[in-house]
């Protein structure tokens, strides 16, 4: 990938594993969002920002503003309308899948440690070698303060060898209301999950084609 690049990671499901929790997800995925040069990223976050304005914020209804396009509140129509935007687009979705029922217990009280070691899998799966300029990682904001720096530190060590020395690596942590391609990658995020979740991969297939890599973490047994 050419050009800087941008990367959004977000997730769906939960990390909860106590078995009498109401709406437990048995799934948990994690997403990245990858876009090189700034052209790409800025038609995709257009891309949402129109997509709010005319589907869910159409001038006949002003009573109530939506101001996120999220993957579990949005219909198919307007996920569709969507990516009919950005189809042409260069871009890709890498995504890791949790299969929490067969997570060993000592792990499931260590959600931040989880949350960590997933994501540095998925980023693993990133061409970092051929990063050219620099490296943006966006996440939605969902940590506090020590464990923002605890995941920036742990990420960095992971995968700074990877990247050029020339190559800026910057890890930022984002309100997703703030930033439409976090948005965007909820929306992919959201179909992968529920994809294994609910078996139902009707949206996941409008976009497949821009899956460069979908698997599942401790997958069940055959």
């Amino acid at each position: 990938m050419a050009g800087p690049w941008f990367l959004y990671l977000d997730e769906s499901g939960d990390l909860g594993f106590s078995p009498d929790r109401r709406g437990r997800s048995r799934f948990f995925t994690i997403c990245i969002l990858a876009i090189s040069t700034s052209t790409r990223h800025r038609t995709v976050a257009l891309a949402v920002q129109k997509t709010i304005k005319r589907k869910l914020n159409p001038k006949r209804k002003r009573k109530r503003i939506v101001q996120e396009l999220k993957g579990s509140a949005t219909t198919l129509n307007i996920k569709e309308y969507f990516f009919r935007q950005v189809a042409g687009v260069h871009f890709g979705i890498y995504a890791l899948t949790l299969n929490k029922d067969r997570l060993f217990p000592e792990l499931q009280n260590q959600k931040e440690r989880l949350y960590n070691y997933l994501a540095r899998l998925i980023l693993e799966q990133l061409p970092f070698e051929s990063a050219d300029e620099a490296v943006n990682l966006v996440l939605d904001k969902r940590k506090r303060s020590a464990q923002i720096q605890e995941f920036n530190r742990y990420i960095k060590r992971q995968i700074g060898e990877r990247i050029p020395p020339k190559v800026r690596l910057r890890i930022t942590h984002e309100i997703s209301s703030d930033n439409f391609c976090l948005q965007a990658a909820d929306l992919f995020s959201w179909g992968i999950f529920r994809k294994y979740e609910r078996e139902d991969p009707t949206w996941y297939e409008i976009f497949r084609g821009k899956v460069r890599y979908d698997d599942v973490y401790l997958p069940p047994k055959k």
